[in-house]
């Protein structure tokens, strides 16, 4: 029995992914994740640290680390970096003043050698705001064509209605099972 269980715990570690929710402070980072794990957005306050929630999705257990995107936090990016196995770099598509902040933080990311070869998916979120950018417009002015280190992906969503949020999810997890556990 004891064997057993060892194997069952191991088995289910290996199911086991570490998704990093990041992008510019009022993205909607948080927005997605409680969306995501059916909880009310209604009231939602700035990330201050970060926020850690752990769910089944599919076959797999996804650990999502939240955090904050302000400014005087985003040197502390660096911290969570380890065992990351994707990036979720959330985008305000309705910020247009900050899009070039938001391109340089995310080249910035992409040239950390502890997240090389992660999966990245790129919510073009808000798409449910009138004035927001395209993921056509997003890809272009984050020039995500020219990332070659990593596997991505952009996907336009609206945190608030849920839209195309598990679409993004779903192609998430499944780059990163592929690299990862295609043998099981």
């Amino acid at each position: 029995m004891g064997l057993f269980t060892i194997i069952r715990k191991n088995r289910r570690k290996e199911r086991e992914m570490r998704l990093l929710f990041l992008g510019l402070d009022n993205a909607g980072k948080t927005t997605i994740l409680k969306k995501l794990n059916g909880e009310d957005i209604t009231s939602i306050s700035p990330t201050l640290g970060f926020n850690i929630k752990t769910f089944e999705h599919g076959r797999h257990t996804l650990n999502i680390w939240d955090i904050g995107g302000q400014q005087t936090l985003r040197p502390y990016w660096r911290n969570y970096f380890e065992q990351t196995d994707a990036i979720i770099w959330v985008v305000d598509a309705s910020d247009r003043l900050r899009i070039e902040d938001c391109k340089a933080e995310l080249q910035q990311l992409l040239s950390e050698d502890r997240l090389s070869g992660a999966t990245l998916l790129v919510f073009a979120n808000k798409q449910d705001i009138g004035n927001a950018m395209t993921g056509t417009d997003i890809l272009k002015a984050l020039e995500l064509e020219s990332i070659r280190s990593h596997d991505w992906k952009i996907q336009p969503c609206s945190a608030v209605t849920g839209e195309h949020v598990l679409d993004g999810i779903d192609w998430t997890v499944n780059n990163v099972a592929t690299r990862l556990y295609s043998n099981s």
